[in-house]
Order: C-alpha cells, then sequence, then structure tokens
C-alpha cells in the first residue's frame, strides 16, 4: 500500500511539473490523475509499470481512498471555521454564486445533452449515414 500512495503522489508530482512547464490552464493534479488513469487503464500489459499496477493493489489503494474522501473535508470545514469572519461578510455573494453557477451548469448539461440528442437522432433517421 505504502508503494501504491508513492505511485498516486509520483502522478501527481508529474502533473505539477508537467502543467508549470507546459500549461498553466490545466491544474496540475488534473494531469497528474489522467497519467494515473492510464496506468490502471493499461493495467498489467506494458512490464514497465510497478509491480502494483499489474497486480491490482493500486486499484485497490484508490478505491480505500475514495471510500474514505469525505475525511478529505474535514480540514477545508475548520478552515471555514476559522474564518467565520470572512463567511460573514461575503457569505451573501458566495452563497448567490454557488446557486447561479449550478443552475447554469446544470443549464449546460441539459443543453448539451439536447444537441447530442438531436444529433444522434438524426443520424438514426439518415439513411446515407447507415450505409
Amino acid at each position: 500500500m505504502l508503494v501504491s500512495l508513492f505511485l498516486i503522489l509520483l502522478c501527481q508530482l508529474i502533473g505539477e511539473v508537467v502543467a508549470r512547464a507546459v500549461s498553466p490552464q490545466i491544474p496540475g493534479p488534473v494531469i497528474g490523475m489522467a497519467l494515473l488513469f492510464v496506468m490502471l487503464l493499461l493495467g498489467g500489459r506494458p512490464r514497465l509499470l510497478p509491480r502494483e499496477v499489474r497486480d491490482g493493489s493500486l486499484a485497490t489503494t484508490c478505491r480505500t481512498l475514495l471510500q474514505h474522501l469525505s475525511l478529505l473535508f474535514v480540514p477545508a470545514g475548520v478552515g471555514v471555521v476559522q474564518r467565520l469572519d470572512l463567511l460573514a461578510k461575503y457569505g451573501l455573494g458566495l452563497g448567490i454564486t454557488l446557486v447561479a453557477s449550478t443552475v447554469l451548469a446544470m443549464l449546460a448539461t441539459v443543453a448539451a445533452f439536447r444537441i447530442a440528442s438531436r444529433l444522434l437522432r438524426s443520424d438514426a433517421n439518415d439513411p446515407e449515414a447507415a450505409s
């Protein structure tokens, strides 16, 4: 498990290095997560990957971390409680922003789904697309 945790943190470190060197728009942890995802997809195919990837202990470690993900929100909650003065000052604006961004994200998802649904439906009805 220790080697698996090391691999997870190594992927994040590589992601941070790549993000700072290449593209500051993409966060390093996202690049690291993509790297970890590719490692898990490759599984045991290439012999270059560590044994932990091939024998499944990395996947088990990832599942265990995901099961206890809620514990990682405790420090953030403590930080919010420590800065209640800022929450009192900007709380209304933060609340409005959270609600508005959630509604906008949901509307964008619905719009994307409807567009994709129309495109797929028109492809299925088009006889030339089938040939």
